[in-house]
């Protein structure tokens, strides 16, 4: 896959739009090595802040991977920010799409351990990257690892240390650990990276 003309197709999470600051620093890292393609849903566009149900959150995805593969013949891979990046798991089972990069999977819904969204991921197939913070409430690292081993898909994952659901690292962890938010981004950037090219 390296060496061919890769698209991104970059969903966002329930609450940030692609206009949001964190989505264009994700649109501007992942430009680094393919075209990066970002929609808003629909309730977004209008305004609304509950976000629809899925069936039509799954509709409104799979309708910009369409638009994309008029303009775009090679590998297109889903991105999402966590409920982007649970749709795009969604869309992976009706679509074929090279890959799935998740940017904080929403494990627990509203962070209730007991409603996991586990299901499409046991029932994936497509090659999934997780980028999950040890911080994060909707994603506890201990029980996403039992669920990755129960699924068949290839998946990879990689944690970032102190990350919050939007793989946000505290002051003054960083500065504990000699590092920048940056120098974090950076090696989301690197491992997502790695796993495209491994799929090669």
């Amino acid at each position: 896959m390296p060496g061919q003309n890769i698209a991104f197709l970059l969903a966002p999470g329930a609450g940030a739009p692609s206009s949001h600051p964190r989505m264009q620093m994700f649109a501007r890292l992942l430009g680094r090595f393919g075209s990066v393609h970002p929609f808003d849903y629909p309730y977004m566009i209008e305004g609304r802040k509950s976000p629809d149900r899925l069936p039509h959150l799954i509709e409104a995805h799979r309708a910009a991977l369409h638009a994309l593969r008029q303009n775009h013949a090679g590998p297109i891979i889903l991105v999402g920010k966590s409920m982007g990046g649970r749709v795009g798991c969604h869309v992976a089972l009706v679509e074929k799409v090279a890959a799935v990069v998740c940017l904080g999977y929403p494990l627990c819904g509203g962070g209730d351990v007991s409603k996991l969204r586990d299901q499409v991921l046991l029932e994936l197939t497509t090659p999934a990257m997780f980028v999950q913070g040890t911080r994060d409430h909707l994603c506890p690292l201990q029980i996403f690892e039992d669920v990755r081993g129960r699924m068949s898909a290839p998946t990879n994952i990689h944690v970032v240390e102190g990350g919050d659901h939007s793989l946000l690292v505290s002051k003054t962890a960083l500065k504990a650990r000699g590092i920048t938010q940056e120098n974090v981004d950076l090696g989301v950037l690197g491992a997502i990276e790695d796993f495209v090219r491994k799929m090669a």
